[in-house]
């Protein structure tokens, strides 16, 4: 398998999303069942989960064999070449499996361990937001449905609108809603959306002035943390009240900010100043 450039990666990885999002809308039009759960009784797997994974793994492989594979939903498959692809085939299933337009296919290519493409597909919307890095014949790129995109410009801490999650796991969700407290008074407010991508891509386009959720994935953030920081957003990945990897996001202009303020509310273990 020959070399392929950032740009490359992105449009295989964007006709393979487009084709995974098609499917869910399908699955999405009949009746959605809980195939099965993982780390807890809330964690759920639809059977359209499963069907898109394999979708994006066929597609995959027959476009470029040899490549590595990270699923969500799946078995781990080693890289021959370099590259390995890292899949959430719906990201925002409890917002699928209850009929809310708030999910996403994601898609990331990573080189030698570096993340280089990315694209997240709003599903129910028909958005495609799509980042690479530059390669020896085009700059870097990011984009929405095709237009350049960029981080929201600087606001005081107090007017920034501030997107999270929560754990699956009950005792995390506890801690996390205890720093949600202490958060409020101190931002415009907090939403809730139920998908760390689009929650990541909401920063990337300026819709959202920051995002923070422990009990993340690789698969969840790739893709998307990929197309924040190419719009001007800052990522970092700590360790979370729970123990479990922590997502921060935010533009770089006001990281330092809303860090600091992160880790004084307590979604960080180190809240000490």
């Amino acid at each position: 398998m020959t070399a392929a450039s950032p740009r490359e990666l992105a449009d295989l990885a964007l006709v393979t999303a487009r084709a995974a999002a098609e499917l869910v809308r399908e699955r999405a039009r009949g009746h959605v069942t809980v195939a099965a759960t993982k780390s807890s009784d809330v964690d759920v797997v639809t059977e359209a989960d499963r069907a898109s994974e394999a979708l994006i793994r066929a597609h995959l492989s027959a476009a470029r064999p040899g490549d590595g594979f990270l699923g969500e939903e799946g078995d781990d498959v080693p890289s021959s070449t370099g590259v390995r692809w890292i899949v959430d085939p719906i990201d925002g299933t409890v917002n699928f499996l209850y009929g809310i337009p708030q999910y996403a296919v994601s898609i990331a290519a990573e080189v030698d361990g570096v993340v280089v493409a990315g694209v997240v597909l709003d599903v129910a919307r028909d958005a495609a937001y799509v980042g690479h890095l530059a390669g020896e014949d085009h700059p870097a790129s990011v984009t929405r449905d095709g237009e350049a995109i960029a981080v929201r410009g600087p606001v005081p801490m107090a007017l920034r609108l501030v997107a999270t999650g929560f754990s699956y796991d009950r005792r995390i969700r506890g801690l996390q809603a205890e720093a949600v407290t202490r958060l409020l008074p101190q931002v415009r407010d907090v939403r809730r959306l139920g998908s760390c991508a689009l929650d990541l891509c909401l920063v990337a386009d300026g819709r959202m002035d920051a995002y923070v959720e422990e009990g993340v994935n690789l698969w969840d953030h790739a893709a998307a943390g990929l197309i924040a920081r190419l719009a001007g957003a800052r990522t970092v990945v700590a360790t979370g009240i729970g123990g479990l990897d922590l997502m921060i996001c935010a533009p770089a202009h006001g990281f330092d900010e809303v860090f600091r303020v992160v880790r004084a509310v307590g979604f960080s273990p180190d809240s000490g100043e």
